[in-house]
């Protein structure tokens, strides 16, 4: 599940300049494609997936992007063997997908991702836990991905609407010895 807005997120559009300049980029559940628009504008190779075929219907003339129709929460993973130099994912979560985005990245792939988390249910939709977040799930979701993290917060915003969310920015460093770096608590909220 994921909710639309035509808002493009700061979070993506800070941490989208470090992913390998002209690489191939995921937008995950890209609804009508406000990050599609904003990674093809910049100079990405942009892949826009989403089961509503609709919403991806004004993308198809977008330059510098192609659309995908699929179903990814009752489908096949239809980027089996694909690795990509960026994958975005916003207001969106499917657990059983996370190691499956984790590992279509590329050595030094970039993952920016942004959902709502537990807390969000007394401010709207979605409010179903399924949906929302634990606390600090992406940072294991991250380790447990041997992602290093750059950049990780949670909690409530008030724009582009008051929610409750978690955002990640983290790269496959398959080199890594170390575990990811924590970020300074000073760091954490909007």
């Amino acid at each position: 599940m994921h909710e639309q807005t035509s808002v493009v997120s700061a979070w993506v559009r800070r941490f989208a300049p470090i992913i390998r300049q002209g690489g191939a980029v995921l937008d995950l559940a890209s609804g009508s494609g406000r990050h599609s628009r904003l990674l093809a504008a910049s100079g990405y190779s942009v892949e826009a997936v989403d089961r509503d075929a609709e919403a991806l219907t004004h993308l198809r003339a977008v330059a510098g992007i192609s659309v995908r129709v699929a179903d990814l929460e009752h489908g096949h993973w239809p980027y089996a063997g694909r690795r990509f130099d960026g994958i975005v994912v916003t207001n969106y979560l499917h657990r059983s997908l996370l190691p499956l985005i984790e590992g279509a990245l590329v050595e030094g792939g970039v993952l920016i991702y942004e959902t709502f988390m537990i807390g969000n249910e007394r401010l709207g939709r979605p409010s179903n836990p399924d949906y929302l977040l634990r606390p600090q799930e992406l940072l294991e979701v991250a380790a447990a991905g041997g992602l290093r993290v750059v950049a990780y917060e949670e909690g409530e915003v008030a724009f582009p609407k008051p929610a409750v969310i978690q955002r990640v920015c983290a790269i496959r460093d398959d080199k890594q010895d170390s575990c990811p770096v924590l970020p300074h608590p000073d760091c954490i909220g909007p």
